[in-house]
């Protein structure tokens, strides 16, 4: 169950929450997102929306949910209000609904990352009832809204703030503090500065007292914390320096309130730009969004009907017309054309559809028309599960994500320490006036160290480089895959269906005597009352040619050896070598073509005609277009790469040969691939296993990452922790190579989100003065806050510009990130 949390600031909020969601009875995980403002919690017994809600409200945070009016057409009792209510009460997510009848509008508040407007307009379309277009803000609009509010309060902060910093100003400039003095007495100008700087405190900052009020109520100080601290200090110190300045030592009694209204002002202001460059992160999944078909065209009692995409259900026959956009997937019923797929497989070639092709939502028809079945509609088609895998992915948090959480939960209240001991020593030891020196060292402490940056280093990274992958055809289903892939130092690839291409193939036709083409259609004619996969690929080989095959009498099989059959008066014979010689056929004519053929992993048959040879026949399972390249670049980036097959040592060393592949693991049984996976990490390797994600499921289950192949709509969703929307291990280097950079993206945000405060608390307490004169001033404190994390999101927004670099540059791409020097022995 998931939703959406406001007044989340920092990494300690994060902290905050988990720790409250998890010290509830019946959680059994729970994970917050900062950068998504998501919390994700798993019950192990049943629970209702509204019991998630009121947890996160305990920890002193407030749900956001999504309300709409939705006016119903066709209630006219009592009983309709009823029915109404059941059915929307009934869906995941809902937290409540009321149906009124005098207004024929039912209300609903509901979890927005649960359920959708458009699912609660079905289920009053299968209560009976016509649902209307509500007058709700969609969460776009709200985002806006927000972002809008920031940029106002920030006009309004820096349009109060800024005379307060000239009146400022004339503390420290002999010439302006004459020209001041001589319109107004100095406690006028202070008066002036407390008009001022109240409403920028306490309007424009608000946000920043509540959550700070909450934190504190709580016992769990974060950001807000410090930021309420550090300007009431600043601002209730300068009011009493107003109002009783014979209370403060002589030379102390002087105003901050410059200092306070400037730092609301930047940290506001950096909230701004942070708001700005968050919603960038979330690119990849509007642009998957845009890809949904609002209406379909539904054929309906002969003719096409435009209809809202939410009516249409399996079963329907709908029309695409070129230049559309596929509404939901299906099966070609009619009609050919071709269809740009390079949403779900990243390949800019449009793919050829006729009769029975597979079509996916969201992707675009060229130049034909075609009219389909479908088959997955809603949540259930591709589209829908690559967008939740994308959501999901973003959301998880990797191990170093946790790890940084746990810091900051005890970072804050470690800084709160400090700051009350910078305080005491330079009021006890520091020189006159030693309040005021106290003071400004202790409020620059409480600024710079809000963890902001910390908080938001490994989600942005996560969220950009997941939807990147999604970009080109590579779907992590967990972020912490993402991070996890880069410290690979195995690949072992399956070999049927992963490193080749799964289906044999006619690769060779060597012609002893006859017409070529007159004999393959004999061949395949005999071959079509075989049921074995390598007469498959014979007859298909000869349909590619365009070749009509003739009729066939008194087939009979020999198992082991081979197959004959009466064709065009002829009796053709097929077979293996041992068949041949049984048949008294001499094979001395062909036996110097033959033994190259079975170095490369080909099947030879040989054909006879009316007891003569006619022709040596080569099938195969090639490898797939880019294995070779792909292989080349992962051992080029310094990556040991295994293939695990369940074939013959000879057949699997060919094919190991042609790829490139050293270690090779033959004669292995399905259930005997997790085994060799755990073998090579008990010898110490860290392992990524590449497989189908059907029969490999325990291996890729087994390894530290599981790289489950997917081609077209037929995608091991739940196999592995990373899908290759293609079948081109090519995909395999895109994948390593962005997880490298994104995690170096991570470490660099680490770096400098720790490696800041490290370096800054010391200066802002003053350990600069005894040897300087210098100490850092309070508003410079929050400029560099708000700094860091704005830097910390742009530099995860670097990883947008990452180029899918397929084949040999790709191993750079993966070298240049430190990808592990390792082998297998």
């Amino acid at each position: 169950m998931e939703v959406r949390v406001d007044g989340m600031s920092c990494a300690s909020c994060v902290g905050r929450i988990e720790k409250a969601l998890m010290g509830q009875r019946g959680v059994a995980e729970a994970q917050v997102n900062l950068a998504t403002g998501k919390a994700t919690v798993k019950f192990d017994q049943p629970a209702t929306p509204a019991t998630l809600i009121d947890l996160i409200k305990e920890a002193g945070y407030q749900p956001r949910l999504q309300s709409a009016e939705i006016p119903v057409i066709g209630m006219t009792c009592g009983s309709c209000v009823s029915r109404v209510e059941r059915a929307l009460n009934k869906q995941a997510g809902m937290v409540k609904a009321s149906v009124n009848l005098t207004t024929q509008k039912a209300f609903v508040e509901f979890l927005s990352d649960t359920l959708s407007v458009s699912r609660i307009h079905q289920a009053i379309r299968d209560a009976g009832y016509e649902p209307q277009e509500p007058d709700a803000s969609s969460e776009t609009e709200e985002q806006d809204r927000e972002g809008m509010d920031l940029r106002r309060k920030v006009i309004f902060a820096a349009a109060l703030t800024i005379p307060v910093v000239l009146i400022a100003m004339g503390k420290m400039i002999p010439a302006l503090e004459a020209l001041y003095a001589s319109l107004l007495p100095h406690r006028g100008w202070m008066a002036i500065e407390w008009l001022l700087t109240t409403p920028v405190l306490f309007y424009a900052g608000l946000r920043f007292f509540r959550s700070g009020y909450t934190e504190l109520r709580h016992a769990n100080p974060g950001m807000n914390s410090l930021v309420m601290i550090g300007t009431s200090a600043a601002y209730f110190y300068s009011v009493a320096a107003l109002l009783v300045p014979g209370f403060f030592p002589a030379g102390t009694a002087e105003s901050y309130f410059e200092a306070a209204a400037v730092i609301v002002t930047l940290i506001l202001l950096g909230r701004y730009f942070e708001h700005i460059a968050k919603g960038r992160t979330s690119e990849a999944i509007k642009k998957l969004l845009q890809l949904q078909a609002k209406t379909a065209r539904v054929i309906r009692d002969g003719e096409a009907v435009e209809v809202p995409i939410e009516a249409v259900v399996p079963g329907d026959r709908i029309q695409v017309r070129p230049g559309e956009r596929v509404p939901v997937d299906g099966v070609v019923e009619e009609g050919q054309s071709y269809v740009d797929e390079s949403m779900i497989s990243g390949e800019p070639v449009p793919v050829a559809k006729q009769k029975d092709a597979e079509l996916v939502g969201g992707t675009i028809n060229k130049n034909g028309s075609l009219t389909f079945r479908a088959t997955r509609v809603g949540a259930d088609t591709v589209l829908a599960q690559i967008i939740r895998m994308v959501e999901s992915a973003q959301a998880d948090k990797p191990p170093i994500q946790a790890l940084a959480d746990k810091i900051a939960g005890i970072f804050v209240p470690v800084v709160i320490v400090l700051a009350i001991l910078t305080f005491i020593t330079w009021f006890s030891f520091g020189p006159e006036p030693a309040l005021s020196f106290a003071f400004v060292t202790t409020v620059s402490v409480l600024l710079i160290a809000c963890p902001c940056a910390m908080g938001l280093a490994t989600p942005t990274a996560i969220m950009v480089g997941t939807g990147k992958g999604a970009e080109m055809g590579v779907l992590f289903r967990k972020g912490a895959a993402l991070e996890t892939l880069s410290r690979m130092d195995t690949i072992v690839l399956d070999k049927t269906g992963t490193l080749t291409r799964g289906q044999p193939e006619l690769t060779d036709f060597i012609l002893v005597e006859g017409r070529e083409d007159e004999v393959l259609a004999w061949v395949a004619a005999v071959e079509t009352e075989s049921e074995h996969p390598i007469g498959e690929a014979i007859v298909k080989g000869a349909r590619d040619r365009g070749l009509t095959l003739p009729a066939t009498s008194e087939f009979q099989a020999e198992p082991g050896y081979g197959i004959q059959a009466q064709v065009a008066g002829r009796r053709v014979n097929v077979g293996a070598d041992r068949y041949m010689r049984r048949l008294g056929i001499d094979l001395a004519s062909v036996a110097d073509s033959a033994v190259p053929l079975a170095e490369k992993a080909k099947s030879p048959l040989y054909v006879a005609v009316d007891g003569r040879l006619a022709a040596l026949i080569a099938v195969a399972d090639p490898l797939k277009d880019g294995s070779v390249e792909a292989i080349a670049a992962l051992k080029a980036s310094g990556l040991s790469v295994a293939m695990l097959t369940g074939d013959n040592r000879a057949t699997a060393e060919a094919i190991a040969l042609q790829a490139g592949i050293e270690r090779v693991l033959a004669e292995v049984l399905p259930d005997q691939k997790a085994a060799e996976v755990k073998r090579l990490q008990e010898e110490g390797a860290r392992v990524a296993f590449v497989g189908d994600g059907i029969n490999d499921a325990p291996a890729l289950a087994q390894a530290d990452v599981g790289i489950a192949i997917g081609t077209g709509t037929d995608i091991a969703i739940e196999a592995g922790d990373v899908v290759l929307m293609r079948g081109d291990l090519r995909g395999i280097v895109d994948a390593a190579a962005l997880s490298q950079r994104t995690r170096k993206t991570i470490l660099g945000n680490f770096v400098w989100a720790y490696g800041y405060n490290l370096a800054l608390i010391p200066v802002a307490a003053g350990v600069l003065f005894p040897f300087t004169g210098y100490l850092l001033n309070p508003m410079l404190a929050a400029g560099a806050m708000s700094l860091s994390s704005v830097f910390v999101v742009t530099n995860s927004l670097r990883l947008g510009r990452f180029k899918s670099n397929s084949g040999d540059s790709a191993a750079s791409n993966i070298s240049e990130s430190g990808a592990a020097q390792a082998s297998v022995s």
